[in-house]
């Protein structure tokens, strides 16, 4: 029977998901469960099995002979009939035909029809009643009846609880069974399930209030009320009680509010008990109470519930679960009581904070962060506008005075959470911090009238060591909390910044670095009025100390103007006074602009903010922070700003274009952006003005270059002459840069004449011109191109004439203007003259991929790529056949006459082929073409090919390669001269890359008899690496393994002379900087070819390798720029670095004889100490010096290293200095010495076990011989003997 019970619990365990019926018959279909049944257990040789099939084949077979069919109605009727017959004898609960038929009987009834089950309702549930009252029913067959029992009280009519309270009973009883757990997780199961089926009607009531009962009843026996009640008759009491409890936690919530209440009550006297188990149970019916949105409690109840449970959490130590546990029913519950009584819930949030609290202090970490999310959310939650207008508004009546009414309730949560920041938060600082930030952000501005002492507690802490205090970085963001909460304003008076103190160390200069990045929604009238104020003070008191003698104090106080000055910016982010603030310090700024230079970056900067922010707030491309600020900065509001910003545009306009023309230079430009923002907002009319008065200076400034370009006949003064021919050239720049920054806001007209402007500049002679020209007309083309497309013909005849005069300091900005033409003359059909243009142009672009400056050669590898997707980008008007055409014109250049002309082709060939895939195969197509260009037997070309054949090979899949491999390989070695072997190493890595790829075989397939050496090589060092990864570690594998497997395009990798042999990986990685694996990888390959290579090849390598891309590029014989300053510094130091490392390691070791010792890869050379000069020490006379041998001494006392047996004690602490032998020491061991060990003993130790037995009893034959002399003497004796035996040998 237990086994039968046992396979009933398999069967059910998915009853909770509603899987029941398809863990017991997954296969059955249609109606017919009994067969399902049959074909699931049939084959089974338990006996339970069979008794199961026997009752449904004899049940089966029963319906055929009475002609029904065998459908779900007929088997309910069969299986009801049964089990009446069966529960009218008490004695068949033990039956297994009873439990058979209950499963069966639990399958079938979802099948049938609720009016078949109706129709026999009455009948069927009395069975049910009386089965299961049947105490030997076994716990398996037990469910089965519960989830009869349970459905029959779902389908039974709700209006008449007479009917259905017998089997509601029965289901009742079954809740604190004493029989295994599963049967009363059944009961709770199906109880639940019943009540929810209650739910609005008139039933639910009576079905409450007989939980209730049971309830009441037991927790009445647990006391021991009875007279009659035993001490057994209470602890079985008890257990009842919490076998109800735990069917409370689906049940509860499902009550009639009335009973549920009730219940509530006696669980809030059974806290007060604080019994681990009680408390804990209740605390998990609290929890899923408050957890239904659709409960509905007395929230005075809940109150008094949580309170008492808040007061119990610092009266005993509980475990770190039950105190997290508690923290998240804190939370859950209180949100719950503010849902259902706003006002009962803010009285008790003092209480909530105050436990939450203790639980923070705890040394549990669980705990701790739950209550750190508890504080977080009841504060968003509990903490509202009416609550802190209570408290404020108390303060400010007061206002000093003595109070008469105790502190408010949000002033008693603010003090709970100032008090977090006291040594008995110490370990949790940095969690207190969020909690505090968290109350700043939600209380406001009004954190200046209730977090004033917590803002001063954090000033203090700032004074803290770094030992006592770790948590800087957090107290620094819970500051700015409070300073983007209250403003700059109100924060600076609580902690002002007390810069007027006379020693600037006292002073709180730590705030400024967190109003800088904090302060957002500020006033700019504050700032004029406080902080510009303490500016002018600051610089009186940093004259006065200068004119007193004191230079290093003056000049640290005049530090602070420029950090009180840098706040600037962050009071200009989206502040609320703009309309009168920016009126009164506009003219500071503008003087500020005039005077001081160094200032000039920062009022820059915060001018583009307040435009940039503005007019982002009108174009939707921004959104405003939430709070004080959503209120000032509407679209309509954003449009006052910026008209009162602009009508200060011809101010602003005359003094930044002023300090743009003088100044030497504009670092970042922030001059000329500035122009340009205020270019956007302001009156055409106005901009207008502006740029014909730059205009005019232009044509004065140029009519006075071209008169000091003419000869004046004489020879004198040509110095002055030059450099003022320079300063008018710098002069014509910078109003060609004023003029653009101004196009903005400039008409058709002047964008015309401003084209007109710098046609001859373009053919300018001096380069400088020639690059601010190109710059505007790419400009120009980018924002008003339309303008100009009108006289395209005339641009592509100025384009075209002003290249023969085309400086090269201005062919990246040309290279923009020529990007601009070709993708917009591409899209629309143009006639042969055109398309020969953009050939013309494209060829420029492709020789800029052989550009010297790195920028340009940069800039014509993007726009490249940059074409490419324009062709065929559909957005654009582009396709892919446009892409191909391309492609195809690129490869025009292959028939180029000048090898220069012909690699630049072939390199553009290899950036498109890696920037999209479509192109790889037009690329294999020529690859025929592209190894004949070898007959040229240029170094050029071939390095190009060579990138060009390592793109396809790292872009290509192995079909693609496999396909093209003859190809390769052959053309690889097609040419047998000093350009194959000056790019051997190269030729090699592609190899490699190849058998990685398509395997050894297929490489050896198709490589030429004449180099099969090399593959076999390649072979070798192969296999040798694989062996050595074996032995290596998991942690360089995972570094070798860590590479990107996205990489960027890099020019310089894929086309530079050397092997690469640090790009082993299979990826894109290879055309990349690899700077993970570099270089050990480099090193690594140094070692292993260290004979064939010279050593110039090998300082070349480790120079690239500790040099940026720059300086790669120039050891590829691109001149370095001696004029830049960085790049040279960064030379000098790589050299530096180079060389001392050269010095370490490419030093010849000579021996004694002057021959040079030639050693082993693996063989590390190290100094050692002979024996005879320490015996010459041992012998010294005693007539030295006092101190040396003193120091001599010290020097033999210390352990020495050797090179064959590590550390060794030779026994010369024992040494006599006035007699022979050695000395006994008090305290000290006996004297001794160590026959030194061979560390190859123990790797062949099987082979040299007879010569270390012949050596030990050579030791023991001399002992006579060596009496009387110290153990190092003997020890060194022994060694010279050994060498003359060896010698003689």
């Amino acid at each position: 029977m237990e086994a039968l019970a046992m396979e009933f619990d398999l069967l059910f365990v998915a009853v909770d998901d509603d899987t029941a019926s398809g863990v017991c018959c997954g296969d059955i279909d249609g109606d017919d469960i009994a067969a399902g049944v049959l074909a699931r257990f049939q084959s089974s040789a338990r006996e339970d099995h069979q008794h199961l099939c026997a009752t449904v084949a004899a049940m089966t077979q029963a319906l055929k002979d009475q002609g029904l069919p065998l459908t779900s109605v007929a088997y309910f009727g069969a299986t009801a009939s049964s089990l009446d017959r069966l529960s009218r004898d008490p004695a068949s609960g033990s039956d297994p035909a009873a439990a058979s038929l209950l499963f069966f009987l639990a399958l079938a009834l979802p099948r049938v029809p609720r009016s078949v089950v109706s129709s026999r309702w009455t009948e069927v549930s009395d069975t049910l009643v009386r089965i299961l009252g049947f105490d030997s029913l076994p716990p398996g067959c037990v469910r089965s009846g519960l989830r009869c029992a349970s459905y029959f009280l779902v389908v039974g009519d709700m209006t008449d609880w007479s009917a259905l309270s017998p089997l509601y009973g029965v289901l009742l009883c079954f809740v604190t069974d004493e029989r295994p757990k599963v049967v009363r997780k059944e009961c709770h199961s199906c109880l639940s399930g019943v009540l929810r089926s209650f739910q609005n009607l008139a039933v639910l009531m009576p079905a409450s209030e007989d939980i209730t009962a049971i309830f009441e009843r037991f927790l009445l026996l647990a006391g021991g009320s009875s007279a009659d009640s035993s001490p057994s008759d209470c602890s079985r009491g008890a257990m009842q009680v919490l076998y109800i409890f735990n069917a409370m936690k689906d049940c509860l919530p499902l009550m009639a509010a009335k009973h549920m209440n009730t219940i509530l009550k006696y669980c809030n006297r059974l806290l007060e008990l604080q019994q681990l188990i009680v408390t804990r149970c209740i605390m998990e019916i609290l929890h899923a109470l408050c957890s239904s949105p659709t409960v509905e409690l007395s929230p005075e109840l809940l109150q008094n519930l949580f309170c008492s449970l808040a007061l119990s959490v610092s009266d005993n130590e509980k475990s770190p679960d039950q105190m997290a546990s508690t923290a998240r029913l804190l939370y859950v519950g209180t949100r719950k009581i503010y849902d259902l009584n706003k006002q009962i819930c803010i009285v008790t949030l003092p209480v909530i904070f105050n436990a939450l609290g203790d639980i923070l202090a705890s040394e549990h970490e669980e705990a701790m962060f739950s209550a750190i999310e508890a504080l977080k959310g009841l504060i968003r939650a509990c903490v509202d506008e009416s609550l802190i207008e209570q408290g404020v508004d108390q303060i400010k009546t007061t206002d000093g005075e003595l109070r008469k009414s105790g502190p408010t309730v949000i002033e008693k949560i603010c003090a709970t959470i100032e008090g977090f920041l006291g040594y008995r938060y110490n370990a949790v600082w940095d969690m207190s911090f969020q909690v505090l930030s968290t109350a700043f952000s939600q209380l406001g501005e009004s954190s200046y009238y209730l977090m004033a002492g917590a803002v001063k507690s954090l000033a203090d802490m700032q004074n803290l060591s770094d030992e006592d205090f770790s948590f800087r970085k957090q107290l620094h963001e819970c500051l700015g909390s409070a300073i983007s909460a209250m403003g700059p304003e109100k924060f600076l008076h609580i902690l002002p910044l007390n810069l007027d103190v006379e020693d600037v160390s006292d002073a709180n200069v730590w705030l400024l670095p967190i109003l800088k990045q904090h302060v957002v929604g500020a006033r700019l009238s504050f700032f004029l009025e406080h902080i510009l104020v303490m500016v002018k003070h600051i610089k009186q008191k940093s004259l006065k100390l200068e004119t007193e003698g004191w230079i290093f104090s003056a000049r640290s106080t005049e530090g602070l103007v420029y950090t009180l000055w840098s706040l600037l910016p962050a009071f200009c982010n989206y502040p609320i006074d703009i309309d009168c603030g920016f009126n009164a310090i506009q003219k500071e700024l503008c003087n500020a602009l005039r005077e001081e230079p160094d200032l000039r970056g920062i009022i820059c900067s915060s001018l583009q903010i307040l435009i940039r922010q503005n007019s982002d707030i009108i174009s939707d491309k921004s959104t405003v922070p939430d709070g004080k600020i959503r209120n000032h900065y509407s679209r309509r509001q954003s449009v006052e700003n910026l008209k009162t910003i602009h009508s200060f545009a011809p101010e602003f306009f005359s003094v930044l274009s002023e300090a743009f023309l003088t100044s030497s230079h504009d670092s970042g430009g922030y001059l000329q952006a500035t122009i340009h923002d205020f270019a956007n907002i302001a009156d055409n009319k106005v901009v207008k003005k502006v740029f014909m008065g730059a205009m005019h200076k232009l044509l004065k400034v140029t009519q006075e270059a071209v008169k000091a370009k003419q000869p004046n006949g004489s020879g004198t003064m040509l110095i002055d002459g030059a450099s003022n021919e320079a300063s008018l050239s710098h002069a014509r720049a910078l109003l060609l840069e004023l003029a653009v920054s101004l196009l903005p806001g400039l008409g058709v007209k002047e964008i015309d004449f401003l084209f007109s402007v710098i046609k001859p500049a373009l053919q300018d002679e001096e380069g400088i011109l020639q690059k601010k020209a190109y710059k505007i007309l790419s400009i120009i083309l980018k924002e008003h191109g339309h303008n100009l497309w009108n006289n395209l013909d005339e641009l592509l005849e100025l384009m075209i004439a002003s290249l023969s005069s085309c400086h090269f300091a201005a062919n990246r900005q040309r290279l923009d203007c020529l990007y601009i033409l070709i993708v917009s003359m591409s899209k629309d059909s143009f006639d042969h003259k055109r398309r020969n243009i953009i050939s013309s142009f494209l060829t420029e672009i492709i020789l800029g991929l052989k550009e010297v400056n790195r920028k340009t050669r940069n800039k014509a590898y993007d726009l490249l790529v940059e074409i490419g997707h324009a062709c065929e980008d559909e957005e654009r008007g582009g396709r892919k056949e446009n892409l191909l055409q391309f492609f195809n014109l690129i490869a025009g250049g292959l028939a180029g006459e000048t090898p220069h002309m012909i690699s630049a082709a072939v390199k553009g060939l290899a950036c498109l082929a890696y920037e999209f895939s479509d192109l790889i195969g037009p690329a294999y197509n020529l690859l025929p073409s592209v190894f004949l260009l070898l007959q040229r037997k240029n170094r050029e070309i071939f390095k190009a090919i060579l990138g060009l054949i390592k793109v396809l090979v790292v872009k290509s899949d192995d079909d693609g390669i496999q396909m093209h491999l003859k190809t390769i390989v052959e053309g690889l070695f097609k040419r047998q001269d000093d350009t194959n072997n000056h790019f051997k190493a190269k030729v090699k890595l592609l190899l490699e890359m190849l058998v990685r790829k398509c395997g050894f075989d297929a490489v050896r397939a198709v490589m030429p008899e004449e180099h099969m050496k090399l593959l076999t090589n390649i072979r070798k060092i192969k296999e040798r690496k694989e062996r050595k990864a074996k032995s290596e570690d998991g942690e360089s594998l995972a570094s070798r393994t860590s590479i990107s497997r996205h990489s960027k395009w890099n020019h310089s990798r894929i086309f530079s002379e050397s092997g690469d042999e640090d790009m082993d990986d299979d990826s894109d990685a290879e055309l990349a900087v690899a700077k993970t694996t570099y270089g050990r990888q480099t090193k690594a390959f140094a070692r292993s070819s260290m004979r064939s290579l010279s050593v110039r090849s090998i300082r070349k390598r480790q120079a690239a390798k500790s040099l940026p891309e720059d300086f790669l590029d120039q050891f590829e014989d691109d001149p370095l720029d001696l004029l830049d300053r960085q790049k040279t510094r960064l030379a000098l130091r790589s050299v530096t670095h180079l060389k001392r490392k050269q010095t370490s390691t490419d030093e010849p070791e000579i021996g004694a004889d002057g021959r040079l010792i030639v050693r082993e890869d693996s063989f590390k050379p190290k100094r050692e100490k002979s024996l005879s000069s320490e015996n010459d020490l041992d012998t010294r006379s005693h007539s030295d010096n006092r101190s040396v041998s003193s120091s001599l001494a010290m020097t033999r006392k210390k352990r020495r290293k050797t090179t064959d047996s590590g550390w060794v004690y030779a026994g010369s602490e024992y040494t006599s200095k006035r007699a022979g032998g050695d000395v006994k020491k008090k305290d000290k061991l006996e004297p001794y010495a160590y026959w030194r060990l061979d560390r190859k003993l123990l790797n062949r130790r099987a082979e040299r076990k007879a010569v270390a037995r012949k050596g030990m009893a050579r030791v023991l034959m001399s002992s006579k011989r060596l009496e009387g002399k110290s153990a190092s003497s003997a020890l060194s004796l022994q060694g010279l003997s050994l060498d003359k035996k060896q010698k003689g040998r």
